[in-house]
């Protein structure tokens, strides 16, 4: 069964900012869509994100509601065009949740992206067979050829750590992450080389939170920082059973307060690499 879908978090965006002009230049649905032509309810759906306003209508939605600063209507622009560019990660939206695209979505437009994980990898840093256990095990009753199409859109969001301008990763690794054994102990130690490796790599910044550490400033577990560029907000993301959780605006401050001290608590980079390879060279 294909995963449900629902509005995606730049058209959520785009809508939520539309709303709060109309509301700030005190005109009703009624008003915005006798303006552009539509009914009040195709308003109604373009800012709850469920069918996204295309360029034309929303520079129409601007002149009505009086925006002239020119950094705010390109930086919308934008953002309603994009909503509409088609990407790699569509070519997988029969399989994944659209949280899931969302994710990938997020990677590809970020600048930096900071990462707290403290049960497995961070997937943008997962072996091929290492993302490939980790996925069965929170799905065992998959078919394979789902299983297949969902590490390999695993491995092709890490295009972005070697791209022209790859982002700036930092992550945060509890030490229980590098000493649980995933997919038996011959993936796990090509696992703990692989992070030596990337570890390396100028726009890659890998430390360990080592057990004598103590309690840390985490205690609720995984979370991820996207800074994003203009016109988006950065965002701040967090995976439960519930469902995923995305946090803008004022929102991510807290996450970023929690990730320093975390980066402060945590082995320096060359330290946290030495004790990754010792663990690599114990696991067998």
């Amino acid at each position: 069964m294909a995963p449900k879908k629902g509005p995606t978090l730049r058209a959520q965006w785009l809508g939520k900012q539309l709303r709060e002009l109309r509301e700030a230049a005190k005109l009703t649905l009624r008003d915005a869509g006798d303006y552009v032509q539509r009914d009040p309810a195709a308003i109604s759906r373009w800012e709850q994100g469920l069918t996204p306003a295309r360029a034309p209508d929303v520079l129409a939605l601007l002149n009505l509601y009086g925006v002239d600063d020119p950094e705010l209507r390109d930086g919308l622009e934008r953002l309603s065009r994009d909503i509409w560019h088609k990407g790699w990660w569509d070519d997988y939206a029969r399989e994944t949740s659209g949280r899931v695209i969302d994710h990938a979505w997020l990677e590809s437009r970020a600048e930096i992206v900071q990462s707290f994980d403290a049960l497995v990898i961070p997937g943008l840093l997962q072996t091929p067979e290492y993302a490939e256990a980790v996925i069965t095990a929170v799905d065992p009753d998959a078919l394979e050829k789902y299983i297949s199409r969902w590490v390999e859109f695993r491995m092709t969001r890490q295009q972005v750590l070697a791209r022209d301008q790859p982002i700036q990763l930092t992550a945060v690794l509890d030490e229980a992450v590098l000493r649980r054994t995933v997919g038996g102990a011959r993936v796990m130690r090509a696992q703990l080389e692989h992070l030596i490796q990337l570890g390396n790599h100028s726009n890659v910044t890998i430390q360990v939170l080592p057990f004598d550490a103590g309690a840390h400033a985490s205690p609720h577990g995984a979370f991820m920082i996207f800074g994003m560029s203009a016109p988006y907000p950065d965002v701040a993301y967090a995976e439960t059973h519930a469902g995923c959780i995305y946090v803008e605006a004022d929102g991510v401050e807290s996450f970023a307060r929690a990730y320093d001290q975390l980066q402060r608590a945590a082995l320096s980079p060359k330290d946290s690499l030495s004790l990754i390879l010792g663990i690599a060279q114990h696991t067998t």
